[in-house]
């Protein structure tokens, strides 16, 4: 899961933004998005103008949570992907590394194995960069610029003087 102090930095960003429109365009998706297990938005590719991706990637995250409930009830860990088939779009979801959800809307131009061979690559990739990420992160030194930063100076900053 992606700590809730976990610092994205620009160039895993770019990397991560890159991987989502790259997969987008090799599986025939609609669109692609990349959500943290709190239901934070970290990447989208493909056409997002008619949807409310705020929405989708809380209930993305809710959905994970209900069905790793489920897992747990019949003695699973968790479910490491799902597919939900639409009359004319169908989401197949994917955890990643454990850490974040990778979600692909797809229609009538692909096929659940194409997403699924597309997934299962891009799945390596993002998990190499988030571990190399989360590497990152633990070096000593890392958040430096943070360690400079109080409470009272975070309190001044708020204040209504």
């Amino acid at each position: 899961m992606v700590s809730p102090n976990m610092v994205m930095y620009e160039e895993e960003f770019k990397r991560i933004s890159a991987l989502c429109a790259r997969l987008s365009r090799e599986a025939n998706a609609k669109v692609v998005f990349l959500v943290d297990k709190n239901g934070q938005m970290i990447a989208s590719a493909g056409d997002t103008s008619n949807l409310d991706t705020t929405s989708l990637a809380s209930l993305t995250a809710g959905n994970i949570a209900a069905t790793g409930g489920l897992a747990k009830l019949i003695g699973e860990k968790e479910f490491a992907s799902q597919y939900h088939e639409g009359e004319h779009d169908n989401f197949h979801i994917s955890i990643i590394a454990g850490r974040v959800i990778l979600v692909v809307i797809f229609g009538e131009r692909a096929t659940l194995g194409l997403v699924r061979l597309r997934v299962k690559k891009a799945s390596e990739e993002l998990a190499q960069i988030f571990n190399g990420l989360m590497k990152k992160v633990d070096a000593p030194g890392a958040n430096a610029v943070f360690s400079e930063i109080t409470d009272a100076d975070i309190d001044n900053l708020f204040s209504d003087v």
